[in-house]
C-alpha cells in the first residue's frame, strides 16, 4: 500500500483532477466540441442543472483516480507506465464507442479529452 502513497503530491492529485474536470466541462460545452459530439453519440446537451448526477460523480471519481495514478508513477519515475496505460484505455474506449455506433468525430473528441487530461495531470505533477 505504501507504494500508492509514498512521495505522492496530493496537491498535484487534487489540482490535476479538478483542472481536468474543468477542462472537460469546457471541452464538451457548445463553445468547443459539445454540440457535434452530442449529435455523434445520440444525446442532447442540457443545461448545467440537468447534468446526470451519476455520470458527473463517476467522472470526478475517475479523474481523481487517474490523477492519483499519474502521481504514483511520477513519484516512482515511471511516467511512461501511466502514458502507456492511458493510451491503451483511450484506444479501448475508442473501440467501445465504435461498437456503440458513435461518430468518428465524437470518438476523436473523447480520445482527445483523455489525452488532454493526462497532459494536464502530468503538468500538475511537475509544478506541485
Amino acid at each position: 500500500m505504501a507504494e500508492l502513497t509514498t512521495n505522492v503530491s496530493w496537491l498535484a492529485v487534487i489540482v490535476g483532477a479538478v483542472a481536468a474536470f474543468l477542462v472537460g466541462w469546457l471541452w464538451y460545452s457548445p463553445k468547443l466540441f459539445g454540440e457535434k459530439w452530442a449529435e455523434g453519440v445520440g444525446v442532447s446537451l442540457g443545461s448545467a442543472d440537468k447534468m446526470p448526477a451519476a455520470a458527473m460523480i463517476s467522472q470526478a471519481l475517475g479523474l481523481f483516480l487517474m490523477s492519483w495514478f499519474v502521481a504514483v508513477t511520477a513519484a516512482s519515475n515511471l511516467l511512461l507506465t501511466v502514458i502507456l496505460a492511458t493510451v491503451a484505455f483511450t484506444i479501448m474506449g475508442y473501440a467501445n464507442a465504435a461498437f456503440a455506433g458513435h461518430s468518428t468525430y465524437s470518438r476523436n473528441v473523447n480520445a482527445g479529452y483523455w489525452l488532454a487530461a493526462l497532459v494536464i495531470m502530468i503538468i500538475c505533477n511537475g509544478i506541485f
